[in-house]
């Protein structure tokens, strides 16, 4: 699995955001009340369920913005898979940092680990087929790009980042502009020559039609196997071929065996369901220690 960390530029506001949000206008009221200003701590990030890890970046920068003193040791790394029980992180210092940190530490931590713990299901249930698992921009407001992150640490791949990124001709658009002839020509006649151009089609004379134009990708979408089979045949290498709508860990495996490039899925990125991981205390771990 290859996949390059988040640079800090887009991860640090996003995490410093996720903590105001949280401290509100004067903080962690129970930390600071219950916790002595001098305790420090030794507390474990653990799984406790079998996942693929992500977002220790995030991690990191939440518990440092709110105590630079704190000491993370991550043992086991994003991408890495992880079994119920198995630790994950280690991590002390003040007390009250910890405890400030620990719920804006573990939404991230936990929602990512999710999404790449789904990704890594797909990804393993098209093995052996071509077809690539792709993401979205069906995703949390303002979180784009790290559940983007996650999907690739997951063995996933990426759709659009975004509107600009390149043209995705969908049922609407064609709608509005009248056919899908004239939708792909005003396509062709305003991108540049270093933008590509998709057109999602729901049926066969449908692809006919965007193939005689031309178009660098096809989205088949919500077309049954058998119709993805003849699709992928029709397309004969001609552009590449995406299928998408009704997706799941069940169906696949029958969808990749048509031959398709690619399966998107918006649910990686807006339903998966997050990887269980607490902040615990170790067995040995004392009470609290005081500062010298």
């Amino acid at each position: 699995m290859s996949f390059s960390p988040l640079p800090a530029t887009l991860i640090e506001p996003i995490v410093r955001g996720a903590l105001l949000e949280d401290l509100g206008r004067c903080g962690d009221l129970t930390s600071d009340a219950v916790i002595p200003h001098d305790c420090t701590a030794t507390l474990v990030l653990k799984s406790r369920q079998a996942g693929v890890v992500a977002g220790l970046d995030l991690v990191s920068y939440a518990f440092l913005l709110v105590e630079p003193a704190i000491n993370i040791q991550i043992w086991r790394p994003d991408g890495s898979d992880v079994g119920a029980g198995e630790t994950i992180a280690r991590l002390s210092g003040p007390a009250r940092g910890l405890l400030t940190a620990e719920r804006t530490a573990l939404n991230f931590l936990c929602r990512l680990s999710g999404i790449a713990t789904a990704t890594a299901a797909m990804v393993e249930a098209v093995r052996g087929h071509k077809a690539r698992i792709v993401s979205t921009r069906k995703t949390t407001p303002g979180l784009r790009v790290l559940e983007k992150y996650a999907v690739r640490v997951g063995g996933g791949a990426n759709h659009r980042f975004g509107l600009d990124d390149g043209v995705l001709i969908k049922d609407n658009h064609i709608a509005i502009a009248g056919d899908i002839r004239t939708a792909i020509e005003r396509a062709r006649a305003a991108a540049g020559h270093m933008v590509k151009v998709e057109v999602e089609v729901d049926t066969l004379k449908q692809l006919d039609a965007a193939l005689a134009i031309g178009v660098d990708a096809v989205l088949l979408d919500n077309m049954s196997v058998e119709d993805l089979a003849r699709a992928v045949s029709i397309v004969g290498g001609r552009t590449i071929t995406e299928a998408s709508g009704r997706v799941t860990p069940k169906t696949a495996a029958a969808i990749a065996a048509t031959g398709v490039d690619l399966i998107s899925m918006g649910w990686l990125t807006h339903s998966a369901p997050i990887l269980d991981i607490g902040l615990d205390m170790p067995d040995h771990q004392n009470i609290c220690k005081h500062l010298n």
